[in-house]
């Protein structure tokens, strides 16, 4: 009697432990649509451009933002629209705000016309371009996609032939269509 007494309490005590693990999971439902939810508000900021990167990663009920930003307001508006999101619970803010600099300023203009004339002239069309162009103390990095490995080429070399930058990182993906 004892040996079932021990075993039936052994039984409830594993099952209230368990109990916060099973109520704490969410569903691939609901991740899919807070991802889908997140991306869209994220696009929709209105003063994002092709200077600023943001990306995000959702973890159940939790988002943290990553990437850099020109201007402190972008990171702050990123914020508040998710956490705006039914189903939210935390906002982890680690987006980046790029130094103020006349400098890199001027870099971005210059990569700009650089990269978006030419051949990869058709990667300029639309509201939100593909080709991200981040540039941090005179050092580049080029985020977002591209439809085949000589784009990304192309992008990567245009990129070096702007006088002034320190060094290119080209981190653009190719995404067979």
């Amino acid at each position: 009697m004892k040996l079932r007494l021990s075993s039936f309490l052994g039984l409830v005590l594993a099952f209230v432990a368990c109990a916060p693990f099973v109520q704490s999971q969410v569903s691939e439902k609901a991740v899919q649509r807070i991802q889908k939810e997140v991306r869209h508000e994220l696009l929709m900021l209105p003063y994002l451009g092709v200077f600023d990167n943001i990306g995000y990663k959702v973890d159940g009920y939790n988002v943290t933002l990553v990437g850099q930003v020109t201007r402190p307001t972008l990171k702050s508006d990123a914020e508040r629209v998710v956490k705006s999101i039914e189903g939210v619970e935390k906002v982890d803010n680690q987006i980046e705000v790029l130094p103020v600099s006349t400098t890199d300023d001027q870099l971005r203009r210059t990569l700009y016309r650089a990269i978006y004339s030419g051949p990869l002239q058709r990667y300029s069309l639309g509201v939100q371009q593909p080709i991200r162009i981040i540039v941090k103390s005179g050092r580049v990095t080029l985020e977002g996609v591209v439809d085949s490995e000589g784009d990304k080429n192309i992008a990567g070399i245009r990129a070096n032939g702007v006088p002034g930058i320190f060094s290119v990182t080209n981190n653009l993906q190719v995404v067979k269509q």
